[in-house]
């Protein structure tokens, strides 16, 4: 038995094992006509392949692409203009780098980040105090979003804001950080009251704490 592990590498893993092995077998008809022939062949199997994308724009010059890049570029077969005919011409994109942020703080996003930088260059005065304040308020949105079940206390975002910028954005005790009303200690007590109701129903339609019963029995 052969593995898959110790047969060539699939150039494009998508359009299988076979027609690599048929693009490949193209590559050694000498014949110019005939192997032109077979490459429009094997665009059409691949055409086949994925006829969904058969309204994108200039898709069979993109399969023509992909057969020359099967083949290595190393076929010589008259491919649509659009298409990228040469190695040089396939220019693989720069690998990009994952940003890097504080894992403690990831729940505010990166944005918040960014925000706190800027504020941080700006000259001392309203205008960055009242940046500052705006930040704040993203911030505790942005933890709300990430904690349903509990309240988020100014302070907590204060401080937050504090540690992430070194010190150099503060702001006062007097602040109101609320964007919206923040019911979640009212629900938490309408909860509580609910299940207290629903514990008093069960017992006053007990048999065991019905006054009629304590009447029969006397």
């Amino acid at each position: 038995m052969e593995y898959n592990t110790e047969k060539d590498r699939l150039v494009i893993s998508e359009y299988g094992r076979n027609v690599q092995n048929l693009i490949n077998y193209a590559k050694t008809v000498e014949d110019k006509e005939l192997r032109q022939k077979y490459a429009e062949r094997i665009v059409a199997l691949m055409y086949q392949m994925n006829p969904q994308n058969k309204n994108i724009n200039n898709y069979r010059a993109k399969l023509w692409s992909h057969l020359l890049k099967i083949a290595d570029y190393d076929i010589e077969v008259d491919a649509p203009e659009d298409s990228i005919l040469t190695k040089e011409d396939a220019i693989k994109p720069e690998v990009m780098t994952y940003p890097k942020g504080a894992k403690r703080y990831r729940h505010y996003g990166r944005n918040v980040l960014e925000l706190i930088k800027k504020a941080t260059a700006m000259e001392d005065g309203p205008k960055k105090d009242a940046f500052a304040e705006t930040i704040a308020r993203y911030m505790k949105l942005a933890y709300r979003t990430w904690n349903r079940e509990h309240y988020v206390s100014d302070e907590l975002i204060i401080e937050d804001l504090n540690k992430m910028s070194q010190g150099k954005l503060s702001l006062g005790d007097n602040y109101d950080l609320n964007i919206g009303k923040d019911e979640r200690d009212t629900n938490t007590r309408r909860h509580t009251n609910n299940n207290n109701r629903k514990t008093n129903y069960r017992k006053n339609n007990n048999p065991r704490y019905s006054n009629t019963r304590n009447k029969k029995r006397r």
